[in-house]
């Protein structure tokens, strides 16, 4: 971002003499500086390969148009100059390596439990490496499927064999946040991977407990009889069974690896203002706080991960999240908490004939870059996805190449 100027403490010595003496400007030395020494930015891609989104195309590849499939991904990365891949490798409670608690994912093979016959966390692990990119392997905690039917699960799925861990909701499996067990095995399943790969992030989505679908309610009855005696009501027992697996997750990454940074991608809307005056000017139809039991905002300000990367995937002047209103609103949460603040960026939306002009206008994602890049707080950006910016509809990323990623950064 635009911090090159301010890591300059009055004078840079380039060559082995004061640049900005030798023409009386720091504009000059900053501009050689830039030119030798890579800048510090995330630069990031979401890799998603639940029901195929981004990778592999389709389930059933052999592993070697797999291999080649991630491969291109990878030195698409390179090619935009991002610096990290997001690799989601557990999507709906299974695993894109060879993970003892669950079964292979259907999205490699068609079958759920069958070996793909190769190590697809494995291979990116080493090949972003390779290329000089971050991978940061990305869990979602608690879905189990994308149906209601555990039959057409494995039958050695833990979900089958803890039927009473399942909750059926809006047309999809999930595990019950609010059993101390779930918890326990959803952190085991995920932290088997920072064991056995050299990571560079352990990294979730916005998938807490599930968006809310009219007319349903999450069937949580008898843990919350259980475990819910306490707490003013069932809202603030379901923020605090996420606050748990948040805090149980990151305090146990610390132990086994701890440089290994734990970074989180909410929803953006924390609250609006009218339901908390700490929240933003907005109007949206979801929060996460009330929603999907997420403190989103008390993970910041108390340091219970290294980053934090908010989906502010609306287009500037959009009246009910406005971009240019939520990105201070996050600055200032992440300000003197030595929390990472990066911006989730709607690079699937440019060009979509479906949403609002704005979107069909190739400088909107550059325009958000340079309105970001005001705010100190903010250290970089992910795009959603990665076949977006393999595609490039109407040529939005190469605009924010263009104009913001003209050199390489760490």
């Amino acid at each position: 971002m635009a911090g090159t100027a301010g890591a300059l403490s009055g004078l840079v010595t380039v060559g082995g003499a004061t640049a900005a003496g030798r023409d009386g400007t720091l504009e000059r030395a900053v501009r050689d500086l830039a030119g030798r020494r890579p800048r510090r930015e995330f630069r990031g891609v979401w890799l998603a390969t639940v029901a195929n989104r981004d990778w592999p195309s389709r389930a059933g590849l052999p592993a070697q148009a797999q291999r080649a499939e991630l491969l291109a991904h990878l030195d698409k990365a390179v090619e935009r100059r991002l610096n990290t891949v997001v690799f989601q490798v557990r999507p709906t409670a299974d695993a894109l390596w060879p993970s003892p608690y669950e079964p292979w994912s259907q999205w490699l093979t068609g079958t759920q439990g069958q070996d793909p016959g190769w190590d697809p966390l494995g291979t990116a692990v080493r090949e972003a490496h390779r290329r000089g990119l971050e991978l940061h392997a990305w869990f979602n905690p608690y879905r189990v499927a994308n149906h209601t039917d555990p039959s057409l699960l494995v039958p050695t799925h833990p979900a089958r064999l803890h039927p009473d861990w399942v909750v059926p909701y809006g047309g999809k499996l999930y595990y019950n946040p609010g059993l101390p067990e779930v918890r326990r095995f959803v952190e085991d399943a995920m932290l088997d991977a920072v064991r056995r790969y050299d990571i560079d992030g352990v990294h979730w989505d916005d998938y807490f407990y599930p968006y809310p679908v009219a007319g349903q309610s999450f069937d949580d009855d008898a843990a919350y009889a259980r475990y819910g005696s306490g707490f003013p009501d069932r809202d603030a027992w379901r923020r605090d069974n996420i606050d748990l697996l948040v805090r149980e997750t990151g305090a146990r990454i610390k132990e086994l690896r701890p440089r290994l940074r734990f970074g989180i991608s909410p929803f953006g809307v924390w609250r609006n203002r009218a339901s908390d005056p700490r929240g933003s000017a907005t109007t949206a139809g979801a929060q996460t706080y009330d929603d999907l039991h997420a403190d989103t905002r008390a993970w910041v300000r108390e340091g219970l991960v290294d980053y934090i990367c908010p989906q502010l995937y609306w287009n500037i002047g959009l009246a009910a999240a406005d971009y240019a209103v939520l990105v201070p609103w996050w600055d200032e949460v992440a300000r003197g908490t030595g929390v990472d603040l990066y911006i989730g960026e709607a690079l699937y939306k440019a060009g979509d004939p479906a949403q609002p002009a704005a979107w069909q206008d190739p400088a909107e994602l550059s325009r958000h870059l340079t309105l970001a890049d005001r705010h100190p707080s903010v250290r970089g950006h992910c795009f959603f996805a990665a076949k977006e910016v393999a595609e490039d509809r109407i040529g939005a990323m190469a605009r924010v190449v263009a104009d913001h990623y003209t050199a390489r950064a760490r």
